[in-house]
């Protein structure tokens, strides 16, 4: 028997976008095709033959973290939850708590032990500052992988001010080199996975498609080289993501640790086969204008009647992923490490690109409300291109959700059914990346939103 560790805090890309997903074909593009999801998905993992694992999951409590450690369990992996409730502490910091109603990790795993059979432990520790109680978990726990999703995930956020730039650098950073330090230190052979952002690439900057981690290069004197992407970062948090990526590059070759790099595009939805087991167990939606990511913001806004939020142009082309695809890239991931001694392995995780304002009218014809064109509070390119390669996940068997009205319709039947959560103040965006930009967002009044009851 293996065990797997899952770092799981924080791993969606709130600020412009999803977090996990892959293409289905060589590259994606606006033009992808699409198929429908259903909340019946099979499972793969050890119910097809895989070897269970033991898995930590560093920020499991997050938005991608609670349903990938559902999902990991449910394929009969051993599940160990690591997080420190930071995210919550955010919630009363910023004053908007999740659209849903989500509980304690105690009535979590207790309700998932009696839906499902199956124990997953908590840990309440903080990866970038309980240093010693990080290595005694994992020799305690000895790991076959570790999943770090324990990261500060918005890119709105950690614009915001002085003190969540320092924040998001300190906790990120921190928290990435102290799990190297304590695999090692641990003296376990632990493969690390690491939920990173297609953010690390920039948008538009290769002139062509985007390749999974690497780039091949022709060095003066024509020598040929395949190398390191180049960073291309658009906010603190992408520039930590950035840093990240770094630091597997060295202790890789400085220590050969076993290390995959997934980078992730917009997450969207929120249901996934296992938290809809009980309404215990129902995952976070943010909805405000720092975490709520771009589509699961246009999907609320449209269920409440309110006119969708698209920053500039909305010319802005990103990859999606839906949330039950992201935890199903972290086994795959998981139950395909590299070797000893094997450089980083990168894959892109998402499953489509998609032009911002491309995505507000699918959701615009489907609610019959209309599109609010907004100053952007974002430094970025008004318009961009994007194509990405996704066929690693692909040749290993995923077979990627893509955006679909059906889907839609899950969503909008969660934001109806909690909508009295919401609070419409928190709708417009709050975070600037310059002086330049807040002055050009000045007009915006959040309380203007009204919600249609």
């Amino acid at each position: 028997m293996k065990f797997v560790l899952l770092l799981a805090a924080f791993a969606a890309d709130p600020t412009s976008a999803f977090t996990a997903g892959l293409l289905k074909g060589p590259s994606i593009s606006p033009s992808s095709s699409r198929k429908s999801f259903k909340l019946n998905a099979a499972a793969d993992g050890v119910a097809n033959g895989t070897d269970k694992k033991k898995i930590i999951v560093l920020g499991g409590d997050g938005f991608c973290g609670w349903p990938t450690s559902l999902y990991l369990s449910d394929q009969g992996h051993d599940v160990v939850i690591v997080d420190n409730l930071s995210r919550r502490n955010i919630d009363t910091e910023l004053g908007c708590d999740s659209l849903t109603p989500i509980q304690p990790p105690g009535v979590r795993v207790s309700a998932w032990k009696e839906v499902s059979g199956k124990d997953m432990k908590f840990v309440n520790l903080d990866v970038a500052k309980e240093y010693d109680l990080l290595v005694q978990l994992i020799k305690d726990e000895k790991p076959d992988s570790i999943v770090h999703f324990a990261e500060q995930r918005a890119a709105p956020y950690s614009m915001k001010n002085s003190k969540t730039k320092r924040y998001t650098v300190d906790n990120n950073v921190s928290g990435s080199n102290n799990l190297c330090c304590a695999v090692i230190d641990s003296e376990i052979d632990a493969h690390i996975v690491h939920l990173g952002t297609m953010g690390v690439y920039g948008y538009g900057t290769s002139g062509g498609e985007i390749p999974e981690g690497y780039i091949d290069i022709i060095l003066p004197g024509g020598r040929e080289a395949n190398i390191l992407h180049p960073a291309y970062p658009g906010s603190v948090y992408h520039a930590t993501k950035c840093l990240d990526a770094l630091l597997w590059q060295f202790y890789q070759k400085n220590d050969q640790l076993r290390i995959t790099d997934l980078h992730q595009g917009i997450v969207w939805g929120t249901n996934t086969p296992q938290t809809i087991k009980d309404e215990r167990l129902v995952n976070r939606f943010d909805y405000d204008g720092d975490y709520g990511t771009v589509l699961n913001r246009f999907l609320m806004q449209g269920a409440m009647g309110v006119p969708l939020t698209v920053y500039g142009t909305g010319g802005q082309t990103r990859g999606f992923i839906h949330i039950t695809d992201t935890a199903r890239c972290i086994e795959i991931a998981i139950n395909n490490p590299p070797k000893t001694g094997e450089r980083v392995e990168i894959f892109n995780q998402i499953a489509e690109t998609r032009r911002v304002r491309d995505v507000a009218k699918l959701v615009a014809d489907q609610t019959g409300v209309e599109v609010n064109l907004l100053p952007n509070p974002r430094q970025e390119a008004a318009e961009n291109e994007l194509e990405v390669s996704n066929r690693k996940f692909c040749n290993l068997g995923l077979d990627p959700i893509t955006l679909d009205a059906a889907l839609f319709d899950e969503v909008t039947e969660v934001v109806n059914k909690y909508k009295y959560r919401c609070d419409p103040t928190k709708i417009l965006p709050a975070s600037f990346w310059n002086k330049k930009r807040a002055e050009e967002c000045a007009s915006l009044d959040p309380s203007s939103v009204k919600i249609k009851v």
